[in-house]
């Protein structure tokens, strides 16, 4: 079960904000534990329970705490820089392989809010997708969320874009791009091919019509594999948070936890 063990907290402290000074003469509640907050935000994610549902008695203190704690840190980068961290440590330990990565999608269902949409795969019901993005061993890179109907290809250039400069190894310029890409047949088109190319990135996409996309089964199924354990995480596998800031940071979150249990259980 995901938690924040000491060495993932060793990573993660730094890099919060650092408290306000306490104003003299206030009173009031005193302000929740950063790691308690995180704990808490760690439990809305992994069952699903709502925010204000949240018991007490765990320790965490209330959920709108939680959720405002989760949000303040999303308008300043937190999420970002630990799943940078995360990766960073990986790379130290010689535990990223970039030698062949891939991507692919997956729909959930959503009551409603930002980034939603028509899901072509569910009757047109409000929906979500996950577009991700890993490494040769499933570990993810990076992580973006749209509509359900919005199509895979166009995530293509955002994604590798985006992905976090990462070290290697401590020594030379941070990495940014695979060596090869394995897409399925939604990435078939013109403009991906040229983006890869420009990119100096080797496409394998199954072309449509003249290959099948089990070929290339036997290279991403970690994708699949990952896609698996980031829906176990229940608040994302159906979507209640309405904000993109909201449902954008709990991603975040999903993705660097999978990341850190690489080297938290090494």
């Amino acid at each position: 079960m995901d938690s924040i063990s000491d060495e993932l907290w060793t990573l993660v402290e730094p890099l919060l904000p650092p408290r306000r000074p306490a104003v003299h003469g206030r009173t009031g509640r005193p302000r929740l534990d950063d790691r308690a907050a995180l704990e808490g935000i760690l439990f809305v994610l992994r069952t699903g329970i709502g925010w204000a549902k949240l018991p007490p008695e765990l320790g965490y203190g209330s959920g709108w705490t939680c959720w405002r704690r989760l949000r303040q840190w999303q308008e300043v980068g937190v999420w970002e820089a630990i799943h940078r961290g995360v990766l960073d440590e990986l790379a130290r330990r010689g535990q990223l392989d970039w030698s062949r990565c891939s991507i692919d999608s997956v729909s959930v269902r959503a009551k409603g809010g930002q980034l939603t949409g028509p899901s072509p795969t569910d009757r047109g019901k409000r929906g979500s997708k996950y577009h991700l993005l890993v490494d040769r061993a499933g570990t993810p890179l990076n992580v973006i969320v749209s509509g359900a109907n919005r199509h895979d290809s166009i995530f293509l250039e955002p994604m590798l874009d985006s992905i976090p400069a990462i070290k290697v190894g401590g020594r030379g310029h941070p990495r940014r791009r695979p060596v090869k890409l394995h897409d399925d047949k939604g990435y078939d088109n013109r403009r991906c091919r040229t983006y890869l190319r420009r990119r100096g990135i080797t496409a394998r996409i199954a072309r449509i019509g003249i290959e099948s996309s089990q070929r290339l089964g036997r290279h991403r199924w970690v994708v699949e594999r990952t896609v698996g354990w980031l829906l176990a995480f229940k608040r994302l596998a159906l979507r209640y948070d309405g904000t993109s800031k909201t449902i954008t940071a709990l991603a975040r979150l999903a993705v660097t936890l999978i990341a850190a249990r690489l080297f938290v259980n090494d």
